[in-house]
This record gives C-alpha cells, sequence and structure tokens, in this order.
C-alpha cells in the first residue's frame, strides 16, 4: 500500500470475505487490492452515467403511455 493508504474496516458476510479470500491467493493481490479495484470500478461507471445524464439533459420526454401508443401504432405490441 502507498503512504497515502487509509485504513478503514469493512464488514462483508462470511462468504463474501471467503471468496475475496480465495480470489486473493488465485491472482496473486490482496483481498484490500481487490476492493480499492471493485470501487474504483463502480465510481467510474458513476461517472459514466452522470456524464451521460448531463448530455442527454435536453432530450424531450416521452412519457410512458406516449411509448405505449407508439410501439402499438408501430405494431410492436
Amino acid at each position: 500500500m502507498s503512504e497515502l493508504s487509509k485504513r478503514s474496516t469493512v464488514y462483508f458476510d462470511a462468504d463474501i470475505h471467503q471468496a475475496l479470500k480465495i480470489k486473493a491467493a488465485t491472482v496473486h493481490q490482496s483481498v484490500s487490492e481487490i476492493v480499492n479495484n471493485a470501487v474504483r470500478l463502480a465510481l467510474r461507471e458513476d461517472q459514466e452515467d452522470l456524464t451521460c445524464f448531463s448530455e442527454r439533459a435536453q432530450e424531450t420526454t416521452l412519457s410512458y403511455e406516449a411509448l405505449l401508443e407508439d410501439l402499438k401504432e408501430h405494431g410492436k405490441i
């Protein structure tokens, strides 16, 4: 771990913890490295989602009812 690492206590379900320990041994990484990578991935996905939401904010919306009517008119349902 780097000097900038912070310590935190995280409680896992027993089966998740066992799976993490097995994966860590299999891929020659620590549980901390695996958890950090998973959190980074989740945060990156959140950032991508927020970017998409921002880019699409000006799009017109279509109500569920209007969508169903459009699908019906085009023979899709």
